[in-house]
């Protein structure tokens, strides 16, 4: 989408919301809406496009649309406890998290540790870990997000990482393990690591891969691109045919806000790029424009893909 194009959107969506959503306009102000609507077939079919999209949204979230003018200032108030209950869980969401954690990257953020005993720890953007290391052993606990490990030798301690309640124990390697809600994807860049999940072990070699859920048994070792699973180090993120759904959500680790799809389905929409981390707003708009699709930008916190 065109600059051009967002800032109709914007004035249309600005000019749905004064309609429909606060005071009747004054006589003035419905000149000025009639003339900026006769202006141009696209300010039209913005502002159309537009109460099509909050009509649909209230439909599915009953408050959303527009109420008669005796409710407003209740609409108004409970509206404003509401953006601000939305930014309150925008800004704290992790914060839970980071209370437990003890090395933390917020968002947008990247951080290099260097332990005790020379690991070596990279976090990702929204990622955290937790220290639990002891005589015996050298653990670490994933608690969010995606880590690369670069594990200095020590035969007498143990180096291992918890995660989605399985472990990695190193065996003389560097390797990445990624967290996706309750799933564990490790790709092993040196040597190799055992994998203990669901009451089975199992060896991944480098170059290799393996996933497992929470409780299940790993899955069997498979081929891994590991410069282009770890991209992320170099503030990149590289997808070949991977489902839309998967990218939009690979981008929200990036940036704070919600990402919606007006219809599910576009969720499987095939996408191949490689995009910029430090600026996930600019690889959505690459991505809507390889696809054909169309995203409306309530706010930046709130974008709308449709096709």
């Amino acid at each position: 989408m065109t600059k051009e194009r967002r800032d109709v959107h914007d004035l249309a969506i600005d000019w749905w919301l004064r309609q429909n959503d606060g005071p009747r306009l004054t006589k003035a102000e419905t000149a000025a809406l009639d003339e900026w609507l006769a202006a141009s077939e696209t300010h039209r079919a913005a502002f159309d496009e537009v109460a099509k999209l909050f009509g649909h949204m209230a439909q599915r979230w009953p408050g959303a649309g527009p109420v008669r003018r005796k409710r407003r200032t209740k609409r108004r108030i409970a509206g404003a406890a509401g953006a601000a209950a939305i930014a309150a869980l925008l800004l704290f969401a992790d914060a839970p998290t980071y209370l437990m954690a003890d090395h933390y990257a917020g968002i947008g953020e990247g951080r290099a540790i260097l332990l005790e005993d020379g690991s070596r720890v990279e976090l990702d953007s929204r990622s955290a870990v937790a220290l639990r290391y002891s005589g015996k052993e050298r653990r670490i606990a994933l608690l969010v997000g995606e880590a690369w490990f670069d594990v200095a030798p020590d035969a007498s301690r143990p180096f291992v990482v918890e995660a989605a309640g399985g472990a990695v124990t190193a065996l003389g390697t560097a390797f990445d393990v990624c967290l996706e809600r309750e799933t564990a994807r490790i790709a092993v860049g040196q040597h190799r690591v055992e994998v203990t999940s669901g009451g089975r072990d199992i060896l991944v070699e480098e170059g290799r891969q393996t996933v497992y859920a929470k409780g299940a048994a790993p899955q069997a070792p498979a081929d891994a691109d590991v410069e282009q699973l770890s991209a992320w180090r170099r503030r990149q993120l590289m997808f070949e045919n991977k489902p839309l759904g998967d990218v939009v959500d690979a981008l929200a680790r990036y940036r704070r806000g919600l990402v919606l799809f007006a219809d599910p389905a576009l969720r499987a929409r095939r996408v191949t790029g490689v995009f910029r981390t430090d600026d996930p707003l600019a690889a959505l708009r690459q991505i809507e424009s390889a696809l054909g699709l169309h995203a409306i930008y309530l706010t930046r916190y709130l974008i709308i893909i449709k096709s």
